[in-house]
């Protein structure tokens, strides 16, 4: 998957592969469809939901341009293969996710494998989780029709925020800087989310 799928199609962030390389996707798939685990495209899980695909993941998270130092926000948690990757990447991860059992199902997995920097809360992603704010960078799992402001204003000033912007069948991968206090956006890859559900989503 690292060397066919990401590497060859210019994921270039050796942490970003190296973290892929380390955390078992099967173990984020239902048992139905772990034959396809490290094959690039979403797969189903509960509540309607996908797990992406390992693709968008990686240029998501090479876009963050994370260090290890960073607190980051994670809208949707889901199967939590994700949040896993942003806890070898950054220092503290705090994820929302509003389906009760893909966050109790994920937070398992991830004390499974050891994962302690994580914090999981049920909750309207769309609003963020403003006691912790601000955030070094935000990684957004749902299709927004336009950038959150609550979110933005959970971004520290020169943090960035990778969100899914557009109408529900097809949107625009953006990269989002905050300088200055105001939104800096770059489109990255197009792409296909389910919707962010909540106040200031769908």
């Amino acid at each position: 998957m690292v060397d066919a799928q990401l590497r060859a199609r210019g994921i270039q962030d050796q942490r970003v592969l190296d973290a892929m390389l380390r955390i078992p996707r099967q173990e984020f798939v239902d048992e139905q469809y772990r034959n396809q685990a490290y094959e690039d495209h979403p797969l189903p899980i509960a509540e309607d939901q996908t797990i992406s695909q390992p693709f968008i993941i990686a240029i998501s998270l090479q876009a963050l341009e994370l260090e290890g130092t960073e607190s980051v926000l994670e809208i949707g948690t889901g199967s939590g293969y994700q949040t896993a990757l942003l806890a070898l990447l950054a220092h503290e991860v705090y994820s929302i996710e509003r389906h009760r059992s893909l966050a109790e199902n994920a937070w398992a997995i991830l004390a499974r494998l050891g994962l302690g920097n994580v914090k999981v809360r049920v909750g309207d992603g769309s609003r963020g989780w403003p006691e912790h704010a601000p955030y070094n960078a935000i990684l957004v799992a749902a299709a927004a029709p336009q950038l959150p402001e609550s979110l933005f204003q959970q971004l520290a000033e020169g943090g960035r925020m990778v969100i899914p912007v557009g109408p529900p069948y097809s949107q625009v991968l953006q990269l989002v800087r905050k300088r200055e206090g105001k939104a800096v956006i770059k489109s990255i890859e197009g792409c296909r989310f389910v919707p962010l559900i909540g106040a200031e989503g769908y």
